[in-house]
């Protein structure tokens, strides 16, 4: 019986460790450095049909109804007056059994785990070396050991793992932005908004069925490497005020009733780094990072761990190949949404503008630009 290892219990690897349950020809263990799981953390995520399918395969469409939500549209908004510009129509890339969801990210990451028997997950592994030469060796702070075949790593975008397989500097760059999230309570409506201001936009949108929704601003923000390195910084409430107050300049919606505010920098990929290591496999934000204004994080790290279990099963090395390719056009499509988001220039947002009413009802383009990457 073959055994993989799973560095990292996040979405990807919890997901790669629940579709391994029906696997009868492998073992695994996940190693997790946390000592254990916040499900009562509120902030919210996006899955597309390309996930939800896969998500479906182990049960998801079990979860209680009310604690998911199904947007049937997004709405594309003028911050400083709220004016809404036009929408996109995503039941047309549902089906019947598989549906755009928003939820509590704690939401999905309980439903993963409760499916994972407790042997199966070590909490506290501080792995300290990986060793490849001859087979797979995880090594631990305490000296222990541990042989496998596979290894998996999605231990995310700072991945500790990743530097003890890759010789180059793969260290993600920050893209001079800031995160702010949040929740809110109150009526927003059934389906997802963003709102384009100048240098930053904010999205909401329901994570369930009881009137709590989602709030993340992505603000343009010069750091430096000091402020950068300064924990304390994105959690101050100094800090936060002024990025409350910075969004408040743009937009015409209070953002008083926001609460468990969070901050935190923007980080990126720079490349990906020299994949050639026989099977050693690099899943969700451990493999590629792009900027968030895509809605494509979870739903990659699921369709990634998926891909790996394909490769492993059918012994070909065309893994990274796909994944590159899918990747690439989706960081293009992320930095392009990002870009146009924050135009602030009003004649570039006029343009923007007309050119958004145009193509959120262009068949042709939205199955270019969405149905390739929702359709997988």
């Amino acid at each position: 019986m073959k055994k993989i290892a799973i560095i990292g219990g996040g979405i990807s690897g919890l997901y790669f460790a629940n579709i391994l349950n029906s696997e009868k020809k492998f073992e695994y263990k996940i190693f997790e450095k946390k000592n254990n799981y916040n499900f009562q953390e509120g902030y919210g995520i996006q899955l597309s049909v390309n996930s939800i399918k896969l998500l479906n395969k182990i049960g998801f469409k079990n979860l209680p109804a009310s604690e998911v939500s199904f947007p049937s549209k997004v709405n594309f908004i003028q911050a400083n007056n709220s004016k809404k510009i036009c929408d996109i129509d995503l039941t047309q890339f549902n089906d019947q059994l598989n549906q755009y969801t928003t939820l509590k990210r704690s939401t999905l990451l309980k439903f993963l785990y409760q499916n994972i028997p407790q042997e199966k997950i070590k909490f506290n592994s501080n792995i300290t070396k990986i060793e490849n030469e001859n087979g797979i060796s995880v090594v631990l702070e305490d000296n222990t050991r541990e042989e496998f075949d596979y290894l998996v790593i999605a231990d995310g975008i700072f991945s500790k793992t990743k530097s003890f397989i890759f010789d180059e500097k793969i260290n993600p760059k920050y893209n001079l932005n800031v995160a702010l999230r949040g929740k809110l309570t109150g009526d927003y409506g059934s389906d997802i908004s963003i709102y384009m201001g100048s240098n930053s936009h904010h999205v909401i949108y329901p994570i369930n069925q009881n009137n709590e929704y989602n709030f993340v601003a992505i603000i343009k923000k010069k750091l430096s490497s000091d402020e950068l390195r300064n924990h304390g910084l994105f959690k101050s409430d100094k800090f936060l005020g002024s990025l409350r107050a910075s969004l408040q300049n743009t937009s015409q919606i209070s953002f008083e009733n926001l609460r468990e505010l969070k901050s935190f920098p923007v980080y990126v990929s720079r490349n990906f780094p020299n994949l050639n290591k026989k099977n050693i496999f690099l899943s969700g934000d451990a493999l590629f990072t792009f900027p968030p204004s895509f809605a494509q994080g979870a739903s990659q790290s699921i369709e990634t761990a998926n891909d790996i279990l394909k490769s492993i099963l059918s012994g070909s090395n065309e893994y990274y190949q796909k994944r590159i390719e899918n990747i690439s056009s989706i960081n293009d499509k992320s930095k392009f949404n990002h870009f146009s988001f924050h135009l602030s220039n009003p004649i570039s947002v006029f343009i923007r503008n007309n050119i958004l009413k145009f193509l959120s009802k262009n068949k042709r383009f939205l199955e270019n630009y969405l149905g390739k990457i929702y359709r997988t």
